[in-house]
């Protein structure tokens, strides 16, 4: 049996029971949350390796879920059930430092290889975690990062950073002024096992530059390459 354990928050029975039939029968382990008070107290309760969490639930949404999750830990995968069509749901759980999202409806071998990667990502990134260690503050941008807070500090302001954008802002700075491709960027930071699309690493970036950037409108820090990708500009 997988050791790894998922908690799945999802407020329709159905719906619900169909991801833990699925989930049991890849050989996860699996614990059920109906609502987002629940997920956020089971969460607390257990030792979870990826959440698999609903944007619309009573009690608290998805949004609320994730935030309150991530100010304490910012290791568990956390995968989004999004309504189809909605790309400020995708956004916004970007934002907050989902790790993937899914729009509903979605096939069995689809959500299962999801999972998967989502999950060989974040054992690949544990074996690398002394690495972080290395230099508390990085200057990026003409700010300084704080790996170890997940922090932007910015004109005496605060900003907090995802784990993927603390993974893209190591990425960049580790190549200044390189054109580095989507597919480069989607390998380095999600790694090659992703199944999801260019169109995922653009929200990423779109958030990034809403902190990092004077005008995100007129980036000159993470400038866009047409057609290839994108360059770090050091200031």
């Amino acid at each position: 049996m997988n050791s790894n354990r998922i908690l799945v928050a999802e407020d329709d029975p159905d719906i619900r029971m169909g991801l833990v039939d699925t989930l049991e029968s890849g050989g996860y382990l699996v614990i059920e949350a109906k609502d987002g008070l629940e997920a956020v107290e089971l969460f607390k309760s257990h030792d979870i390796d990826l959440l698999l969490l609903d944007v619309m639930m009573p009690k608290k949404s998805g949004y609320d879920v994730l935030r309150e999750i991530r100010s304490e830990n910012n290791q568990v995968s956390v995968i989004m059930l999004t309504a189809k069509g909605e790309e400020i749901d995708k956004v916004l759980g970007l934002e907050l430092g989902a790790d993937d999202y899914i729009t509903k409806p979605f096939g069995i071998h689809e959500l299962l290889a999801r999972i998967s990667a989502v999950l060989r990502r974040a054992s690949r990134t544990s074996q690398r975690e002394p690495d972080r260690k290395e230099g508390t503050l990085k200057f990026f941008g003409g700010h300084s990062i704080d790996l170890k807070r997940y922090k932007l500090v910015k004109d005496d302001a605060e900003f907090d950073l995802s784990d993927r954008e603390i993974k893209l802002i190591k990425v960049f700075y580790e190549h200044p002024d390189e054109v580095l491709s989507r597919d480069f960027l989607l390998d380095k930071v999600w790694g090659i096992d992703y199944p999801g699309t260019t169109r995922t690493l653009d929200q990423h970036i779109a958030q990034l530059r809403k902190k990092i950037e004077d005008h995100a409108a007129d980036p000159r820090v993470i400038t866009t390459v047409h057609g290839i990708g994108y360059r770090y500009k050091p200031l």
